[in-house]
């Protein structure tokens, strides 16, 4: 599940750098490794160095997602010494989608429906927005993109009371391999602790069961991990993205 999805959406590319991936023309880059990058001590550096240098061409951020088996052990530290800002750590979780494959069971009031069109997309957005505290309409840009360019990849579901999104989740498929990704779930405070994130679990795992995947993966915060785990999932790692963003930017 390494890497990035066979088809970008409009106007990203991807490059490589020895054995990184560049993703570019996101809101802000990203970089992945196999678990071992290849190199190590000051071709380390000179490679961290590099991806600081291509993304500050830019002007834009750029998004190193690291795992808790990476090889070698110190690349946390070099990016650190780099000027790389790590935010929160998560599980890795692996499912098997037969077994979490159900109907899902909603509170009264509230409904769920696979969505599609751009005014669905920027209405999660919105509401991932107030989730979080900060503007995250290029949330919205970047579903809008991937669902245009690869509609079987992604199947985008949206949990409604009347006319107010409270939560939202996305599948994302990935082709030649044995897995689907769990992407999103964020769901508005007050209609936390209602089942309405375990629904939207259950829904993804019977799609992804029906598409032809065996396992799910989730990376999940401190507050999906425990949810997951009573579901059946299982931790088999960590990731931690490390963020460097270039000087007035």
């Amino acid at each position: 599940m390494r890497g990035a999805a066979p088809n970008p959406p409009a106007g990203v590319h991807y490059e490589r750098d020895g054995e990184l991936l560049r993703v570019v023309g996101q809101f802000r880059g990203f970089v992945t490794t196999p678990p071992d990058v290849g190199v190590r001590g000051t071709e380390l550096d000179q490679l961290i160095a590099r991806q600081c240098a291509y993304f500050a061409a830019r002007g834009e951020a750029v998004e190193w997602k690291t795992r808790g088996h990476d090889r070698p052990a110190d690349l946390p530290d070099r990016l650190l010494a780099a000027g790389f800002v790590p935010e929160e750590r998560e599980t890795v979780l692996i499912g098997r989608a037969d077994e979490l494959a159900a109907d899902p069971v909603l509170p009264d009031g509230v409904t769920l429906r696979q969505v599609t069109a751009d005014a669905d997309l920027r209405r999660i957005a919105a509401m991932e927005s107030e989730v979080w505290g900060q503007d995250l309409s290029r949330l919205g840009e970047d579903l809008i993109g991937r669902v245009a360019t690869a509609p079987d990849e992604i199947a985008v579901f949206v949990a409604e009371a009347g006319d107010e999104v409270v939560s939202a989740a996305w599948l994302v498929s990935r082709t030649g391999t044995s897995f689907a990704g769990l992407w999103g779930g964020s769901t508005l405070a007050p209609w936390r602790g209602r089942g309405i994130y375990r629904a939207l679990v259950a829904v993804r795992a019977k799609l992804a069961a029906a598409r032809g995947a065996r396992h799910l993966q989730v990376d999940a915060s401190d507050d999906s991990a425990p949810i997951l785990r009573r579901l059946g999932f299982h931790a088999v790692t960590t990731t931690t993205p490390y963020i460097w963003t270039p000087a007035g930017g």
